[in-house]
């Protein structure tokens, strides 16, 4: 899928996009926003400042995608001098970190989420065949925000751990039930690469 984003005069980054393109992208955000999960139930009753202060876990979440989303804020790396003690207290630290972060970090990536959905919700009422996104700076920055979420959460599922695991993919044979799956997961890399080069000054 040869699509790839061009800056756009006076900010802002467009990008030609299939039919079949805009299904994949708008079907994988459509995942990842069921896989963040929805936000804090909306009461008009509710005291607007208790959501304000409302704590978030502290524990990490069992899924392998969201651990990767919403990792530890510190981390204890393996075979590192140090005693359980240590260990314990940087436990501590990243429960305490993520018991006041974790809502508002789903609830950015829940956005960034929507606004593609949005974007190429707006693209499909457009007609048929296709069409060119175009996108302000502040939805470019959305959109790279969600491109790289969808990216760790493929990569996650793949078992992307370094540049070394990437390389393997490329080897993959078309029979392997992983390659649909690696082929968005370059592709979007793809597109993720030039979005970041509209952004840049």
């Amino acid at each position: 899928m040869p699509g790839h984003f061009e800056p756009l005069p006076g900010g802002g980054a467009a990008v030609a996009l299939d039919d079949v393109e805009i299904s994949i992208i708008r079907s994988l955000a459509v995942q990842l926003l069921e896989l963040i999960g929805p936000g804090p139930a909306e009461d008009a009753s509710a005291d607007p400042l208790a959501e304000l202060f409302a704590e978030g876990p502290s524990e990490p979440p069992s899924d392998p995608v969201l651990r990767r989303l919403f990792p530890d804020a510190y981390d204890d790396p393996e075979g590192a001098p140090g005693s359980a003690e240590r260990t314990e207290e940087l436990r501590s630290y990243s429960s305490e970190f993520r018991r006041y972060t974790e809502n508002d970090l789903r609830a950015g990536k829940r956005d960034n989420a929507l606004a593609v959905i949005r974007s190429l919700d707006g693209l499909a009422a457009a007609g048929e065949g296709g069409a060119v996104l175009k996108l302000s700076a502040d939805d470019s920055r959305q959109w790279l925000g969600a491109l790289n979420d969808l990216r760790l959460a493929i990569g996650s599922r793949l078992d992307i751990a370094d540049e070394e695991d990437t390389d393997l993919l490329y080897r993959l044979p078309d029979e392997d039930p992983r390659k649909p799956m690696v082929m968005a997961y370059l592709w979007l890399g793809g597109l993720q690469e030039t979005l970041v080069n509209t952004l840049m000054p």
